[in-house]
């Protein structure tokens, strides 16, 4: 759908440096009402998060959705392990690249859509040190390259 309305809460800038994605899938979020009010506040940090099937049920584990700051009792644990919602079928697909392939699990963004709490999860390979600087020395070329052709016209 075009007109799906999506608000972006956060996004894993250093995933895209540190792996190599190969695959994004779309998940949802079990949460409780104040994890949902601070989503909303954008108080989530994805930095050092990762997913890990346990029992055949994925979680995202390291996510830290800060406290509500107005709830009276009852606030939620800020890095308590968050259960991901996804079809059976894609879960097994995980799981297996997972065990086979050596990929992890990575989030790599965090956002509501249609007011649901939504998770881009990704299937990533670390990247080595001379991927990473392959990679800055091939962005430094194209932005080099752009600017000669401004500079053409």
């Amino acid at each position: 759908m075009e007109n799906d309305h999506i608000k972006i809460v956060t996004k894993n800038r250093k995933a895209w440096h540190d792996y190599s994605i190969s695959e994004e899938v779309e998940a949802g979020m079990v949460l409780l009402g104040t994890e949902v009010k601070s989503l909303r506040d954008g108080r989530a940090n994805l930095k050092d998060a990762y997913g890990r099937i346990d029992n055949g049920e994925l979680y995202l584990h390291q996510m830290n959705i800060s406290a509500y700051p107005f709830a009276y009792y009852d606030n939620h644990d800020p890095d308590r392990p968050r259960k991901l919602l996804l079809h059976k079928s894609e879960l097994k697909r995980m799981e297996a690249k997972v065990r086979e392939k050596g990929f992890s699990i990575i989030p790599l963004k965090v956002y509501f859509k249609r007011g649901k709490a939504k998770v881009t999860i990704g299937l990533a390979r670390g990247k080595r040190k001379y991927d990473k600087r392959h990679a800055i020395k091939e962005r430094e070329m194209k932005r080099e390259i752009e600017r000669a052709n401004k500079k053409d016209f």
